[in-house]
């Protein structure tokens, strides 16, 4: 038997498919399509870990806004789930315990809850890249801070805390829809392959779980992005300009920091070639 979808949330469909998916920073990466040939230097690889890395360690900060403005509790402890995992709390499975060898995230589930799970400090999110900066000759003072941010990483992360982590809780859905769109429009995929390019071609080695787990775990979350549109669709106070303006506001954001990787890697010295 057909089901039948309410005009508005038809409506909206359209206008997301329109201007979220429709966005260029969706439609076309122009960093990670370079980044997935493996053609970089070192130095361009030490880069963009160094502007991943502070990414990652600032949107701990826009995590904690989105969970101290949740309009309920279930969207606190959903908020929550994410903030702690980042942090280094391993998710238990439901009827399982804890992996014993969870401080490995290649080993460690992308399903489960923080609830019942178990921190480890080598299991938070940025001790990863630390890990696998490390034999790429960075340490721990070269990672995370703002100071190491370039303009368009920190408005980026600006503009989580403003959007991801707003108040006003149509935002923040719109936000965080643009987010989940973006996270799981393939760009994951396209750095583990030129990850894994470089390694062949020069013969060095690093961890990358840090990639391969997120693109697991966004694997999941694109299944479920059509449930969240119509859920948010049916709250009360919905409003789907504030909700479609959001998102754009959002996805300019990640555009802009893409194009400063995309612009800094033309400033650093390229592999010889020949």
């Amino acid at each position: 038997m057909a089901v039948t979808v309410h005009p508005d949330l038809e409506r909206l469909r359209e206008r997301v498919a329109r201007e979220l998916l429709g966005h260029p920073i969706v439609v076309h990466n122009p960093f990670t399509t370079w980044f997935a040939q493996g053609e970089m230097s070192r130095e361009q690889l030490r880069r963009f870990v160094v502007q991943f890395s502070v990414f990652s360690n600032l949107f701990l900060v826009a995590q904690l806004l989105k969970t101290i403005n949740a309009p309920t509790l279930d969207a606190m402890r959903a908020s929550k789930e994410i903030l702690a995992n980042e942090i280094g709390v391993v998710f238990a499975r439901q009827g399982a315990g804890a992996p014993s060898a969870g401080v490995d995230p290649d080993l460690v589930s992308t399903e489960g809850t923080v609830e019942g799970g178990v921190f480890r400090f080598r299991a938070a999110h940025f001790e990863w890249l630390l890990r696998m900066a490390e034999p790429l000759g960075l340490s721990f003072d070269d990672l995370g801070k703002r100071r190491h941010g370039r303009p368009s990483t920190l408005r980026f992360c600006d503009e989580l805390a403003r959007l991801y982590g707003s108040p006003d809780p149509v935002v923040a859905e719109g936000a965080s829809f643009a987010v989940e769109h973006w996270a799981a429009a393939g760009f994951w995929k396209e750095l583990i392959q030129g990850l894994r390019a470089y390694q062949a071609r020069t013969g060095e080695r690093f961890p990358i779980a840090f990639f391969t787990w997120h693109d697991q775990l966004e694997d999941q979350h694109a299944a479920h992005t059509e449930d969240e549109l119509a859920e948010a669709a049916a709250r009360v106070g919905f409003d789907a300009d504030r909700f479609i303006a959001a998102g754009r506001e959002m996805l300019d954001g990640v555009e802009g920091f893409w194009l400063g990787l995309d612009e800094m890697r033309r400033e650093a010295p390229s592999p010889p070639t020949g």
